[in-house]
């Protein structure tokens, strides 16, 4: 059962931070970078990402509770999020960056948040955070957090050998396919949050 729960987590967290536009997005800003910065950005991004994911997962109960808001209520706001934010990956939306200068400092903003940790990833990380009371599940989860996070920095490290194997065009397609997947994630989240409120049984 740990052993799917964390696959499930890591998955759905690899998604959510959407490497493929991530990656589109790393790419375009770094044109002028050398392979060297390019690199110290990366990691730079990856441990800004990390950073901002854990505070979100441990701190979303005290979110809940300091201003009132339901775990349902919150389920069927973060997924509408999650929802425009696929369908704006699916039409490969703000794909398209304006190269940045060497030394600015992009690491934090925009590449860590809200590139990879955007309004909709917030969203489903503070409800993880509020979700899971379990001490053990509590742990097995922040792995699996910076796991994905890591595999998402580890794309945008291989992001020139990556792009050169399958083009501009196939990792704006990529981040489409990953658009549908999130697209489900939102679905499913909406779905809970209403089935609750309601009353219904949601499995």
């Amino acid at each position: 059962m740990t052993a799917v729960y964390f696959i499930n987590t890591w998955l759905k967290l690899f998604f959510l931070l959407t490497p493929f536009f991530a990656l589109s997005v790393f790419l375009g800003l770094t044109r002028a970078f050398t392979p060297a910065r390019r690199r110290k950005l990366a990691l730079q991004t990856t441990a800004a990402g990390a950073a901002i994911c854990l505070v979100l997962f441990f701190f979303g109960h005290a979110v809940f509770a300091l201003f009132g808001i339901t775990l349902d209520a919150f389920r069927v706001g973060a997924g509408t999020l999650l929802l425009v934010s696929a369908v704006a990956s699916m039409r490969g939306q703000s794909a398209n960056a304006d190269p940045a200068a060497e030394d600015d400092d992009i690491a934090v903003v925009p590449l860590a948040m809200p590139i990879m940790v955007g309004p909709a990833t917030t969203g489903v990380l503070l409800v993880m955070g509020a979700e899971v009371a379990n001490i053990g599940q509590k742990l097995v989860a922040s792995i699996a957090v910076l796991l994905a996070v890591a595999a998402v920095g580890a794309v945008l490290l291989l992001g020139e050998p990556i792009e050169r194997r399958l083009g501009a065009r196939g990792v704006r397609i990529l981040g489409k396919v990953t658009g549908v997947f999130i697209a489900a994630l939102a679905a499913e989240m909406i779905l809970t949050g209403v089935g609750h409120r309601l009353g219904l049984p949601v499995p």
